[in-house]
């Protein structure tokens, strides 16, 4: 198991938000590179990078994102506002290691296919954002009518090489995680998954490992204190 901090980035700054909701900043880092080196120096494996504004069509911030990855060593996934072929095609050109795309995959799932045959399964993941078990779209603001399992079934046929599981239920409440949904997934699955909503302990991290988790995002409790960046690292494999 990798675990991977979250850089979540709005207006320019590093921020965490509850339930993904403009207006709820709890955390705000004015610089988003210092952030993502400071991880790296800590010894992260792996970045997840939102671009915020992105995922709520109100603008971009891929100067930041190009910024972090020309100055970290470290593989960066990114998400957020990613609406087109060419847009994904641009971030992964610029050295993104894996391009995190949902609304335009539920869309179009033809979109993972082409992306994964020119660039390469394992730099392509479909995001899968789940709230009361079905998939949720545009920043969490539309509903599917599909449960997660069932559109990871379709994108691992598409050639995604990696699915993000996020459980918006308990997304940023610092409430502890709801796995459920999350075991389901990894055991029907055979390609790596991405599991991120809620974690709040180190024993939430121990859980994880336990249904075998590949990757693990940690945005608010290290951004809060509540998690050591450094006690987390016992858990990689």
């Amino acid at each position: 198991m990798i675990i991977i901090p979250a850089v979540d980035i709005k207006n320019g700054k590093c921020v965490q938000l509850v339930q993904g909701k403009p207006g709820t900043e709890q955390v705000v880092i004015d610089n988003p590179v210092e952030v993502a080196l400071k991880w790296q120096d800590m010894g992260a494996k792996r970045l997840h990078v939102v671009d915020l504004d992105g995922a709520l069509d109100s603008g971009a911030n891929l100067e930041i994102i190009k910024e972090i990855v020309d100055k970290t060593d470290i593989p960066i996934e990114v998400g957020g506002g990613i609406r087109s072929i060419e847009y994904a095609s641009q971030l992964l050109d610029m050295g993104v290691e894996t391009v995190i795309i949902g609304t335009m995959a539920i869309k179009d799932p033809s979109v993972i296919e082409k992306l994964s045959q020119k660039y390469g399964s394992e730099r392509v993941c479909i995001s899968l954002d789940s709230k009361d078990n079905r998939v949720v779209t545009h920043g969490w603001q539309q509903s599917t009518d599909k449960t997660p399992l069932e559109y990871a079934q379709i994108f691992e046929d598409k050639g995604a090489g990696l699915i993000l599981f996020t459980n918006v239920d308990v997304e940023g409440l610092l409430d502890g995680i709801d796995l459920s949904a999350a075991k389901n997934l990894i055991d029907n699955v055979s390609i790596p998954v991405i599991y991120s909503g809620g974690i709040t302990s180190l024993d939430d991290l121990k859980t994880l490992k336990d249904i075998n988790a590949d990757y693990v995002v940690i945005g608010s409790a290290l951004y809060r204190g509540l998690i050591d960046f450094k006690d987390t690292l016992e858990y990689e494999d």
